[in-house]
């Protein structure tokens, strides 16, 4: 009975392998991604984000621009939730002194 999750495993394993060779190589120019452009025609969010990250914040690392600065409420959000999965998993996962 324990020889079919581990079929299952394989399996999906290989679908993923398969449908991974359909993907764009890493850092390709011609790639869609590199490509996108909104409705109106003008550059999509990662290549503004590359082009003007220091024009906008005069911040040398561009990680910091984007997180902190263009998504700095989604940040925000995030870091809640993982501040509430973790005092969740605390609470469930602490031991009291009257148990054995």
């Amino acid at each position: 009975m324990k020889i079919m999750p581990f079929i299952l495993v394989c399996l999906v394993g290989i679908l993923m392998l398969y449908a991974s060779l359909g993907l764009p190589f890493r850092a390709d120019p011609n790639s869609p991604m590199n490509k996108d452009t909104s409705a109106v025609g003008s550059v999509g969010a990662a290549n503004y984000y590359i082009r003007n990250a220091f024009k906008d914040a005069n911040t040398p690392n561009m990680v910091t621009v984007i997180l902190a600065d263009y998504r700095g409420y989604d940040t925000l959000g995030e870091t809640t939730v993982i501040l509430t999965a973790g005092l969740v998993c605390y609470l469930l996962l602490r031991r009291r002194k009257n148990e054995n």
